[in-house]
């Protein structure tokens, strides 16, 4: 009788024990990070930018939205990790580093501070530049047609579209003698593009006031030396730096009622008066190409860089009316897109 209890009593704790490892097999199966059960063959992209997720809202929809004419639904058949650095360069470094850790399958930079700095984490991962400024003459790759190592993607050639949008700017504001040139001087194109600005300035006799802009507080700092230097029209040099602080750097510049030629549109989509440059939308709808190829097989030192081959005169007159501005006819007649 004892031993026929025993019996009982044993099948039961192993009935008791059975059923408790079961449950913590299934408790542990549910609460695995939703990536960990992602199928192992999804390819994982790291997103690198200096800009905020906010500031590089748009762009990334349109990045997004060509993935998916590519047939990558994010989280379903592609996984993205975004990292920014919010204006402040010296993260990049570290947020380069994490997505290396993370082990991304390529890393997608915006700008040229995002390049170096995944430049410097990795060596073998794909770098698909969404844009860049002179990525030759920054050292970033060999040449533009055989690029070699890593990198790959997209260029802006900002360096050269200095002189442009100078002379555009001469045209607008005749009257201005001197002109205030705001950079990050981090890396080295921002201070190609001054050089290239102080040549170009020199034929068109005119004077350059270069600006360093650093911290947040440099940036009110670099309008109050405009100002008391008597400078009658600023120009701005692309950098991450440059695009996150792009709100206060227009309302700045209206403040203190200086007309103003920017890097990109996104500054005169919220009152800056002009730009002259290539669609940013378009070129991270272009980068979603190149992601595609890499991850089909194609080496990136394989695949061409590409350079704009268009670009766009944006003018805003609400703003030019403010700054009691009068737009040439001439460049209201090639302008691509005038805001009222």
């Amino acid at each position: 009788m004892s031993e026929a209890l025993g019996v009982r009593r044993e099948a039961r704790a192993m009935k008791h024990k059975t059923f408790a490892l079961t449950l913590c097999t299934l408790l542990g199966a549910l609460s695995l990070p939703a990536q960990a059960q992602q199928p192992r063959n999804i390819p994982r992209l790291g997103l690198l930018s200096a800009n905020s997720a906010q500031n590089e809202s748009g762009r990334l929809a349109v990045f997004r939205e060509k993935l998916r004419e590519l047939k990558y639904e994010e989280g379903k058949s592609i996984l993205i990790e975004y990292r920014f650095a919010e204006g402040k360069l010296d993260r990049l470094p570290e947020l380069a580093s994490e997505l290396v850790r993370v082990k991304v399958n390529v890393i997608v930079t915006a700008g040229n501070e995002a390049v170096q700095a995944a430049k410097s984490a990795t060596q073998t991962i794909p770098i698909v530049m969404a844009f860049s400024g002179d990525p030759v003459r920054a050292g970033f790759i060999a040449s533009l047609a055989h690029p070699g190592g890593n990198i790959t993607g997209l260029s802006r050639i900002n360096v050269e579209l200095t002189a442009k949008r100078l002379e555009i700017l001469n045209e607008t504001v005749p009257s201005a003698g001197r002109i205030a040139v705001l950079f990050n001087p981090e890396g080295r194109v921002p201070m190609l593009a001054l050089k290239e600005a102080q040549a170009t300035a020199e034929k068109l006799g005119l004077q350059i006031q270069a600006l360093e802009m650093q911290t947040p507080e440099d940036i009110e700092s670099a309008f109050r030396s405009a100002r008391r230097e008597r400078a009658g029209a600023i120009i701005t040099v692309a950098g991450g730096f440059t695009g996150f602080y792009r709100s206060r750097i227009v309302n700045l510049a209206a403040k203190n009622r200086l007309p103003a030629m920017y890097n990109n549109a996104s500054f005169v989509e919220i009152g800056g008066l002009m730009t002259y440059a290539s669609d940013q939308r378009e070129e991270f709808r272009r980068a979603a190409l190149y992601v595609d190829r890499i991850l089909k097989g194609t080496a990136p030192g394989d695949l061409p860089v590409q350079q704009p081959t268009r670009f766009e005169l944006v003018l805003n007159l609400r703003t030019a009316k403010a700054l009691g501005v009068t737009i040439p006819a001439s460049l209201l007649s090639r302008a691509d897109e005038v805001i009222q």
